[in-house]
This record gives structure tokens, sequence and C-alpha cells, in this order.
């Protein structure tokens, strides 16, 4: 980002057309929780098992904690509009700066399918035993998309004063779907006991390749402590409020997903755990076991909102990155400019939900609806990974001592941060590796394969004609 565009950045009573500072640490702090939690990856963790809780755990020492204490120490030293994206443009130039954003915009792509049909399945629930029937209809899924989409979008458009209240009240939901989940799975517990057995033996993580392979997936549930960073020229005194929001949310995103799973293994035995609809599975087992009425249909609506919430924070913040691209000429310079009434990046957001209707379809593609699930959430690991590797490098070649008056200060300084993104960086190489390998049940790996791989390397060549197309738009002005 340019000098000129950050100072006009930084007042709160920004011009006409500008963007503005709307995000205090109230909304920064929510923002952090819907984005950094997914109930998708609690009810995941509970179909693997107990040993999901202690991978939670493991996980979150090799991904989280790297990843937000990196955060951290670079929003404090560089409180930007654009996030990673400019942290990466500053340590490895130009280049690496933009095929980082736009691997990590690219990466919202699948994933908002991936989310949005996590929503549809959840809000089946609503209509009761007639829903039900539509569980396995790829039509309905797809319409259920495109509505919760366009919904996110409009809002989003209408610009970040509007827009956040969806986030807000997905981290509001969030937390109150999990106390409703944790509540019952404290009921059935003191009336049943625990319908999955809690042994030493069943908490020991394995190491077979499906066992592997959810590693991969709790180690993608922990990232998200970046995303606020996007719209640091959006948030009121940047450099303060984005390292104490995200130290304010990390213990309840912690317990969301500790609890969370705990719950659903108290309530459901972890073999009958569906991976789609876990949480909603369990409350409504519970609910009938303990002749309660009410609490799923109740829990469905909160949980809709939740992910339609994650949808909304996810557009707002990877819309920024294509905005700062138009700043910078390497997209066209209507990426760059707000609108001109709400303030609002329209052009990237009306983009990212043009593409997302064709990863809709092109994932439904060939496959059944978990077929397609699962190869959403397979290349959006991939392609997420990417701009994390680039992230911890940067963390290690910019920090500087020490960080400006008022910020949170890391412990150890230089060491710690290249001691955690060491290990940030062996977790993500890892989990990359790992996320190019299919299910064992695909009943078609090698399309699998295909999908995950060639979509992946089709939107970083993408990325690359589009990085020459602006260099040489730019040079000829």
């Amino acid at each position: 980002m340019t000098v000129d565009r950050a100072s006009r950045l930084e007042t709160n009573a920004a011009p006409e057309g500008a963007l503005r500072r709307e995000l205090n640490l109230r909304d920064v702090v929510l923002f952090f929780v819907t984005t950094g939690t997914n109930l998708q990856w609690v009810a995941t963790a509970a179909a693997a098992g107990p040993s999901a809780l202690v991978v939670w755990v493991i996980g979150a020492f090799g991904m989280f904690v790297p990843l937000a204490v990196c955060v951290l120490d670079l929003s404090s030293h560089y409180p930007d509009e654009g996030g990673l994206y400019v942290w990466t443009k500053r340590a490895f130039g130009p280049f690496a700066g933009f095929l980082t954003g736009w691997a990590y915009w690219c990466s919202n792509l699948p994933y908002f399918p991936g989310l949005l049909y996590f929503t549809a399945a959840n809000a089946l629930y609503l209509a009761g035993d007639a829903g039900r029937g539509l569980s396995g209809n790829p039509a309905y899924f797809i319409a259920a998309s495109f509505a919760g989409l366009g919904l996110a979008t409009w809002l989003n458009v209408r610009g970040l004063g509007v827009g956040k209240w969806l986030t807000n009240v997905g981290g509001i939901s969030r937390w109150l779907t999990t106390l409703v989940l944790v509540g019952v799975g404290v009921l059935a517990w003191a009336s049943f006991g625990s319908a999955t057995a809690l042994t030493w033996e069943s908490l020991r993580p394995g190491f077979r390749l499906r066992d592997l392979l959810f590693w991969s997936a709790i180690a993608f549930a922990w990232t998200g402590p970046e995303a606020a960073s996007f719209m640091a020229g959006e948030v009121q005194d940047s450099h303060r409020t984005i390292p104490r929001g995200l130290a304010l949310a990390a213990p309840m995103i912690a317990a969301i997903y500790l609890l969370g799973t705990l719950s659903i293994l108290v309530a459901v035995p972890n073999g009958e755990v569906s991976g789609l609809q876990g949480v909603l599975q369990a409350i409504s087992t519970a609910e009938n076991r303990l002749g309660l009425h009410g609490l799923a249909p109740l829990a469905a609506l909160l949980i809709t909102v939740t992910c339609l919430g994650s949808v909304g924070a996810w557009l707002e913040a990877t819309a920024r990155i294509p905005f700062v691209a138009g700043i910078d000429r390497y997209l066209p310079e209507s990426f760059g400019r707000p609108h001109p009434r709400y303030g609002s990046p329209y052009v990237a957001l009306l983009t990212q939900a043009g593409v997302t209707v064709v990863f809709v379809i092109l994932g439904q593609a060939g496959t059944t609806v978990k077929g397609a699930y699962e190869v959403l959430i397979s290349m959006t690991f991939l392609v997420t990974f990417i701009p994390f590797v680039l992230l911890f490098a940067a963390a290690i070649k910019l920090h500087v001592e020490p960080p400006p008056p008022g910020t949170l200060r890391i412990p150890g300084g230089r060491a710690t941060i290249i001691a955690l993104a060491a290990v940030g960086l062996v977790t993500t190489l890892g989990s990359m590796a790992l996320a190019t390998i299919p299910p064992p049940d695909d009943p078609n790996q090698a399309l699998a394969v295909t999908k995950v791989v060639g979509l992946t390397l089709v939107l970083l060549g993408i990325g690359v004609a589009v990085y020459r197309s602006g260099r040489r738009r730019a040079a000829a002005l």
C-alpha cells in the first residue's frame, strides 16, 4: 500500500467513497471468534473419536500459537490494509506479495462452497423430518449455497458498517450454540454417562493414513488469526486493537473447539457422528434421550446464522486482497476503487461471489454431495497453506525491535518468533502434503486427486498470468 493511501485510511472520518474505520475492539474480538472457529471442524473432530481432543491440543501448539504470535508481531509493526499480502511484499518483493495474496484469496473460493454446504446441511433440521429427505439432494445444496452467498455479499457491498453485524451475530450465535451443546452434554453425562468411551487408550492419537489426513484438517481449523489484518485500515487504532482482540479471542476459540468436541462425544457414540451434521445430531440425540423439546430447531437456527456469519466474515476479509492489488495496479484499477456510496470494495466482493458460484458447480460435478464436500475441503487445505509458508518466512525476515509504543510485546523477542515460525513452517508443509491425499473410502480417488491438484495449479497459473499482465499494464502508464 502506498504511504498516501495508508494515511487516508488512518482517520475514522474518511472522505466519501473511501474505506472507513468501522471496527472497534468488540467487533474485532467477535470477528476472530467467527473466523477462528467453525462448528464443522467440531463435528469432524468428534467423528474421529476421543483422540481428537489430544490432536486439538497438538494442533494448537503446532499451528495456532505460531500463527497467532507471528500475526501479533507483524500486525503491530505493519498495521496496513492487506495483511499478509503487504507483509510478504515487504519481505520478498512484489511478486511474492501478489502470489501470497492471490493464493489466500483463491483458497476461500472453494472454502465458501464447503462452508455453504455445511450451512445447508444443518438448515435441514429447521424443516424436521421433511427436510432430512433432501440431505443427499445436490439441487437443494446448490440452491441453498447460492442463497446464503447472495445474502452475505449484499450486506458486505452495503459497507463494513452493515456487513460487520452479520459477522458479530455469527460470533454470538457460535457461543450460544456451544453453550447449548455443552449443556446437553453435561445433562447426558449426568443422566446416562458418556456415549463414547473416554479412556487413555481411546485418547491416544493414531498414525494411520486416515488419522494423518485428519491431522491436516485440524491444522487448517486452527487458522484464522491472520484474517483481521486484511482489514487493518478499517480497524480503529489497528496496531493495538488487532493484537488485543486476538489475545481476548484465543481462549474463546480453544474452548469452542475442545468443549464442543467433548460434548458431542458424550452425547453420541463417535462411530455414529456425521462430519456434516454432528453438532445438531448430538443435540437432537441428547434431546430425545433426555425427554426435552425444542432444542434441535433452536440449535439449527443458531448454526445456520453462525455459518452465514462465517461466510460474511471471510467475504469481507478476503475482498481486501484484490482491493489492495487493484491499488497496486496488479489487478484492474476498478478493484481498488471503493463503492461511491457505501465505501466497500464492491468489485472484489462481486467478483468473489461470481467465482464462488462456479466452484459450487464444479465441486459437485461427477460426485455425490459428500464427495463434493470433501473435494472442496481438500482443495481449500492445499491452497490455503501456500500463503502460510511465506507468512512464517516473512515473520522471520521482518521482525524488528521494538514494536510501536502501546502494542503487545512478544516475550523472548526475535528468538521466540524464529522458533515458533519454524514450528509453523513444518506444520504447514506437512499439512500441504497430506492435503493431496484423498480419503481411503473415496469412490473415485483419481478424480479427487485430479480436482484438488489440478485446480490448485490452474489457480496459481492464473495468478502468475494476472501478475504479469498487471506489471505490463503498470509499465505502460
